[in-house]
């Protein structure tokens, strides 16, 4: 089992905008001081809590302050940026990445992002344009001919040489282009059908490991489709942790700190609006008033002393049937940083060492 980062980035609505850009690059730098493997940063536009509407400023950043970490967007919204636009700007990120980038996308999820950019993603046109945006980026890296592209949301057109020296030419380092990665949250996630159809890296946020179970069927069904197989090493999870020297000291700063603020002004809320928060259930006939930062806590993240995490990993692990990287889910520290540095310095020093036997066949 490696570990990941997830940022979306997450900060409560009151912390100044720069202030919590700059907990996100020291949480980057301590995620590459302690051998996390890669991080993928989120993009959203109208929601408080998640302030950051373009992660590859973040990466751009972070890839000056860091060494060996693989960073990412995690990931654009492809509905709300012109592909072609958005081929060449990835092109020259990996460049600067010096190979160190993933490129994850998304079809976006919030309804109040729809409506700024005038997606209509109750009809599922945001995962209509998220195929088309994508096929066109791939035509652009790695289609050597020119071509028209005449789409549904966009028409592109790739020339051969004008004034015998004007030519689309940028393309990214890695050959044919950097590991594509898509998220996906709801039960027979169409794009995480997409990723086993194409072979691209999934990752399934973070609900309880029986619902998200459920995901690695759809990634198996996409690549079905296509004549492919897919790999468990390839599955990513994304999950609450916060690993500290007691289970007290875990459950206090987490259900009694940020974690627990952020999940229960903002995130339970907003899920139980989408009707997700029987997802979150251990048992069906849990009232939905249940459902509670400490309730999750204690049912769904992954909290405590580095044995109890050993464990709950290992459980974890066994009952959505294998995966390759463990993303931890971001919170705000500002506050307290040692809190996430210790935990980010307990989850690697002594729990990962103890879990570094949890691998699926086949896994790199």
């Amino acid at each position: 089992m490696e570990f990941g980062l997830f940022t979306m980035p997450s900060h409560p609505p009151e912390r100044d905008l720069r202030e919590g850009h700059e907990w996100d690059l020291q949480t980057l730098r301590w995620a590459d001081e302690y051998g996390f493997t890669e991080a993928w940063i989120g993009e959203h536009h109208t929601a408080p809590w998640e302030p950051h509407p373009s992660p590859d400023l973040l990466v751009a950043q972070s890839l000056k302050e860091t060494t060996d970490i693989r960073l990412g967007p995690g990931g654009f919204l492809l509905p709300y940026h012109h592909p072609a636009e958005l081929a060449n700007r990835v092109a020259i990120l990996d460049h600067m990445a010096a190979g160190r980038l993933n490129f994850g996308v998304a079809a976006s999820g919030l309804p109040s992002d729809w409506a700024m950019f005038n997606v209509d993603g109750m009809s599922g046109q945001n995962r209509e344009m998220t195929r088309e945006a994508l096929d066109i980026i791939l035509r652009l890296w790695t289609e050597t001919e020119p071509f028209d592209h005449k789409g549904r949301y966009w028409s592109v057109s790739k020339t051969d040489v004008m004034f015998d020296t004007l030519r689309p030419h940028l393309k990214p380092l890695q050959d044919p282009h950097p590991p594509i990665g898509v998220a996906g949250l709801s039960k027979n996630s169409d794009t995480l059908k997409m990723a086993g159809e194409h072979g691209f890296i999934p990752m399934s946020l973070n609900l309880n490991p029986a619902y998200v179970g459920s995901h690695w069927e759809a990634v198996e069904e996409g690549a079905a489709r296509a004549g492919r197989t897919a790999h468990r090493g390839e599955w990513r999870l994304v999950r609450e942790i916060l690993v500290a020297e007691t289970d007290e000291e875990a459950m206090r700063y987490s259900a009694g700190d940020m974690m627990g603020r952020m999940m229960g002004e903002y995130f339970l809320p907003l899920l139980a609006n989408f009707g997700f928060t029987d997802f979150l259930k251990h048992d069906p006939d849990v009232p939905d008033s249940d459902v509670t930062p400490e309730y999750c806590a204690r049912r769904n993240w992954v909290i405590g002393s580095p044995d109890t995490v050993v464990e709950k990993l290992e459980r974890v692990y066994d009952e959505v049937g294998g995966f390759g990287t463990l993303l931890v889910f971001c919170f705000d520290y500002v506050h307290a940083p040692e809190i996430w540095r210790n935990s980010f310095r307990l989850l690697m020093e002594e729990v990962a060492p103890r879990v570094a036997h949890l691998k699926p066949a086949g896994a790199g």
